[in-house]
């Protein structure tokens, strides 16, 4: 996706869009299903739409549009800050829900099931000049590569190779105590959704990730393989993902002391590939294994394909990256494909930080704030990510592009049958000598040996061909 932000728009016609964005995918239904309500005064709704589309009106921010006379919008600063820090607001199911809706709409354009993917990430949300923010703790920043003020933000989102639509996310803290620079704030109360968020904050990262898995409707996404990096490829996380959510992993791995079963004996990474050292190739694809990753609650051993992909010179040394596959039966060049689909996510995070103000409008000490925002924020990535794929993607004017992509494959393989009938008759007359009578006898022959379809075929051609068929 080149660029979601559109460079110039009419702004009668752009608020249109928002609502019929907005109504397309009954955002004040999903709202009212997740608790995100108003009992009196301005509904859900209305400060919604303002929230999502503070971004769009030439670089004011929310507080210098809630006091523009010409565009207030009917409420107050108190109200928006009471709206996003309310605990009981369940974002989580809120996100999912609109995030399901939208991908319906996209699942009709994807032929291949396993075109559709999972994909699991974590950036840094900074907030490295705060100090009161709840649970606000030093994580390390892995583009940096130094500890910063703020949270991980935990992201699992889906993807057709060409769409990425944000699922869930949450904001993980730390679960060690001395890294957090402040705790909980006690006047929460424990039975509100907004607490379990906090508890799930202080999780590690391969914890969380089943919750979230465990929050999404897989039967209705319809992705049967999750793709995400070193990070989380650890033996113990893969095995829960295929036993638990039915689920293909493909994922990065690195040397660690884990150890993989092959033929009999027990290998670290590094040593899997020495010992795989004779049967290397040439190719990108430099060594392969199945490799036995333990076994599942029920005593079945779980396998995975590990493939050895060549990397850049490091020191002028060869390098070497590893994959690992739990579908077995994979083609190499596929494992490689998919995983790149990773990518999306990556871009992802990029525009919601660069031009969709993740982290930069709300500055909020409470927890909730901080996921309320985020969610609006991601809707506004969903809403450009959606006119990006209509302007661009054919596939989006429905079967009609089926139909002709059908009809031109169609057309291609009549002019090969055709190509291949006239170099034959060419054959005949120059080489072996035969006159235009045996030719065409000898083509009747081979015609009525084809099947009924292929002659059909050959009778709808154009009249060169015909005059061949005849």
């Amino acid at each position: 996706m080149a660029n979601i932000l559109p460079d110039k728009t009419e702004k009668n016609e752009f608020n249109s869009s928002i609502h019929q964005f907005m109504t397309q995918f009954k955002v004040g239904t999903l709202l009212n299903q997740s608790n995100i309500r108003k009992e009196d005064g301005v509904s859900a709704t209305a400060i919604v739409t303002f929230l999502f589309a503070v971004a769009f009106h030439g670089g004011k921010s929310m507080n210098q549009l809630l006091n523009d006379p010409e565009k207030q919008p009917g409420f107050k600063k108190d109200t928006v800050n009471r709206f996003l820090k309310n605990e009981q607001f369940n974002w989580r199911k809120f996100l999912i829900l609109f995030s399901s809706k939208v991908i319906a709409t996209l699942i009709p354009y994807v032929k291949k099931d396993d075109e559709r993917v999972l994909i699991l990430d974590d950036s840094l949300y900074s907030r490295n000049r705060s100090k009161k923010v709840e649970l606000l703790a030093r994580n390390y920043d892995h583009a940096s590569g130094k500890y910063m003020k703020g949270f991980r933000m935990l992201t699992l989102g889906w993807s057709d190779g060409h769409t990425f639509i944000p699922l869930a996310k949450t904001f993980l803290s730390s679960k060690e105590k001395a890294k957090r620079l402040t705790e909980v704030d006690d006047r929460i109360d424990k039975r509100t959704v907004g607490y379990k968020r906090r508890q799930e904050a202080q999780k590690k990262a391969t914890e969380t990730l089943f919750d979230l898995l465990s929050s999404l409707p897989l039967n209705q996404l319809k992705a049967k393989t999750i793709l995400f990096d070193s990070w989380f490829g650890h033996a113990s996380v893969i095995k829960r993902v295929v036993t638990d959510y039915s689920l293909d992993v493909i994922c990065m791995i690195k040397p660690m002391r884990a150890k993989y079963g092959y033929e009999g004996k027990q290998y670290t990474l590094k040593g899997l590939y020495a010992h795989l050292r004779k049967k290397r190739g040439r190719a990108i694809v430099k060594a392969e294994a199945i490799v036995n990753l333990g076994q599942n609650d029920k005593g079945e051993d779980i396998q995975a394909k590990i493939i050895f992909v060549k990397n850049r010179n490091v020191n002028g040394k060869r390098n070497w990256l590893a994959l690992l596959s739990t579908d077995t039966e994979m083609d190499n060049k596929e494992i490689i494909r998919l995983y790149g689909k990773r990518w999306g996510i990556e871009t992802f995070f990029k525009y919601c930080k660069s031009y969709l103000q993740l982290g930069k409008e709300v500055y909020g000490r409470k927890y909730d704030i901080m996921i309320a925002h985020t969610s609006i924020v991601f809707m506004r990535y969903i809403f450009f990510a959606l006119a990006s794929r209509n302007e661009q993607d054919p596939r989006t004017i429905g079967e009609l592009f089926y139909l002709e992509c059908d009809e031109l494959e169609n057309i291609r393989f009549t002019e090969s049958l055709s190509l291949l009938l006239d170099a034959l008759k060419e054959l005949l007359e120059d080489e072996f000598v035969l006159s235009e009578q045996q030719v065409t006898k000898l083509l009747d022959q081979l015609i009525d040996t084809l099947p009924s379809k292929f002659k059909d075929i050959l009778v709808g051609t154009q009249p060169k061909q015909r005059q061949i068929a005849a």
